[in-house]
């Protein structure tokens, strides 16, 4: 399968590794993988802000540069929405267009569903686990449908690490709310953001848990930064890390 690899643009600027754990683990399922060197961003953040033409350029873009691939990956659950449920914006009747919507896949999205893999062989991450279920993956991707519920604590990224050896996935109290990050609500409300983060911070510290995980690295960037600021001993790792068999940073 000729996979189009969508690395979201603040991926690609400072967490270049999730982007590389991504790549690794659609080679090791035998995937040929290209990652077009002409992306941008998927004009999520344009779009955010009401400035709706200013993103038309970057879904035309898209377009044109993912079209002709079998399916197209991105470890992000709010690039892909953003592609998947609000380009027929800017798309709609395009030719091209529905085909793409529609081959396009969060990255656990494509590993269950499309490739349907039972196995990580190898893979070890002895450690307690807490599971992030981003806004995006869990409301407009539906990551966490099992037949016709919502089931937040059994999805998609849920069934990927019960194939990790070691891993423990703590329970949590609230395991659909929201981060708080939201992109630039997290800049016009950055009090009710930062109360919001702490929330999260504060269930996943309760249940005993020694790394975050999540789909979308954008949300694990907001917690991060409040776990610094607070010098607290949690990790954050996106989950293309861990399934790639990355270890928690020395000195979290």
């Amino acid at each position: 399968m000729r996979v189009g690899l969508f690395i979201p643009c603040y991926v690609d600027q400072f967490y270049p590794d999730v982007g590389m754990a991504t790549l690794e683990l659609l080679e090791r399922f035998d995937c040929e993988v290209d990652y077009p060197s002409q992306q941008t961003c998927c004009g999520q953040p344009m779009a955010n802000t009401g400035c709706w033409e200013d993103a038309r350029p970057l879904a035309e873009k898209f377009l044109d540069l993912f079209g002709s691939y079998d399916a197209v990956v991105c470890p992000s659950g709010s690039c892909t929405a953003m592609v998947t449920h609000h380009y027929d914006h800017f798309l709609e009747g395009k030719p091209g267009y529905e085909e793409l919507k529609h081959k396009t896949y969060e990255l656990t999205q494509f590993l269950t569903d499309v490739l349907k893999i039972t196995s990580l062989e190898g893979v070890r991450f002895p450690y307690r686990v807490g599971l992030h279920n981003s806004c995006h993956g869990l409301r407009e991707l539906r990551l966490g449908r099992s037949s016709e519920q919502m089931i937040p604590a059994f999805n998609k990224a849920s069934q990927l690490l019960s194939l990790v050896e070691g891993v423990e996935l703590v329970p949590l109290s609230r395991p659909d709310e929201c981060c708080g990050f939201g992109g630039t609500f997290a800049v016009a409300e950055e009090a009710v953001s930062c109360m919001m983060g702490m929330d999260r911070v504060h269930d996943h510290e309760e249940h005993g848990a020694q790394v975050i995980t999540a789909g979308d690295m954008s949300c694990l960037m907001h917690l991060e930064g409040l776990i610094r600021r607070q010098k607290k001993p949690l990790a954050v790792m996106h989950i293309a890390q861990i399934l790639a068999g990355r270890q928690p940073p020395a000195d979290a």
